[in-house]
């Protein structure tokens, strides 16, 4: 993309942040599917989005809070390739997870385990501080210019500049 001039897309806005979280939902049921697959007999939403599976008290619980963590680090990847701007990694980062306390809200009510907000606030933050730190490593590089295309430049100013 290119940056030069700020456009305000709503569209983009939007489809990006359905993107997101599409791809952050498939990354914990794949994550899920490995770490409590193998422990339950069945895995259903109940694991997605009910705040009484995020314990400390259970090894289940414990790869319940391993997925979410290792979701949230792999969305930092996906911030690189989606959103592609450190500035906006803070934003879609919140704007994902107050999305994910609303559904947990509508699923299972309020969550009242202190283990997982600790678990989403460390998710958070691993996210929007990975997702920064990626997308500004990227953003820092330098242009490369192809050797053919130089010399092409060149040729042109000196042919300018001599004629």
């Amino acid at each position: 993309m290119f940056y030069g001039a700020v456009v305000w897309d709503p569209w983009l806005i939007v489809a990006q942040i359905v993107c997101l979280q599409c791809m952050y939902y498939m990354t914990l049921g794949l994550l899920l599917t490995v770490f409590v697959g193998t422990r339950v007999s069945r895995l259903s939403l109940v694991y997605f989005f009910d705040y009484v599976t995020v314990s400390t008290s259970t090894i289940t619980g414990w790869c319940v809070a391993v997925s979410f963590l290792l979701s949230s680090a792999a969305g930092a990847v996906y911030l690189l390739y989606l959103i592609e701007r450190s500035k906006k990694c803070l934003d879609f980062s919140a704007t994902l997870y107050i999305i994910h306390l609303f559904i947990c809200i509508v699923y299972g009510g309020w969550p009242s385990s202190i283990t997982w907000w600790i678990v989403n606030g460390t998710g958070i933050a691993v996210m929007a501080l990975l997702g920064e730190y990626l997308c500004m490593k990227r953003e820092l590089q330098e242009i490369k210019i192809p050797r053919y295309r130089s010399r092409i430049i060149e040729n042109k100013l000196y042919s300018i500049c001599f004629a």
